[in-house]
């Protein structure tokens, strides 16, 4: 149940951005990409080191994500978001969070 969202200063086709982002979060983290759900805010007004250049802020919140990849995914999201969005890579910030299934709900019940 990969959760993804991107906050951006830019002026992108949110739904667009979305479902790109949505088929590359299945395939990094394994996840059948019926679980997955992206949301794309952009025209946000967002400043990054006191400048409003293309700048992103991406949550990205999953069951069972370790540590470990991470590192790997910074690099997928940041290539994405310069190539769709036009976001260099240094005006990225990536908040990571691995979520316990018990706190997460879904369809009636919890994971």
């Amino acid at each position: 149940m990969p959760f993804a969202h991107v906050t951006t200063n830019v002026s992108v086709d949110a739904k667009a951005v979305a479902t790109g982002l949505s088929g590359l979060l299945a395939g990094a983290l394994g996840k059948p990409e019926g679980y997955v759900m992206c949301l794309v805010t952009p025209d946000a007004a967002l400043v990054f080191g006191g400048s409003g250049d293309p700048a992103a802020y991406v949550e990205l919140k999953s069951i069972g994500l370790g540590e470990s990849a991470c590192k790997d995914l910074s690099g997928r999201l940041c290539a994405f978001l310069e190539d769709e969005c036009g976001v260099p890579p240094e005006r990225v910030y990536i908040e990571f969070k691995d979520l316990q299934r018990s706190w997460f709900g879904w369809n009636s019940g919890t994971f």
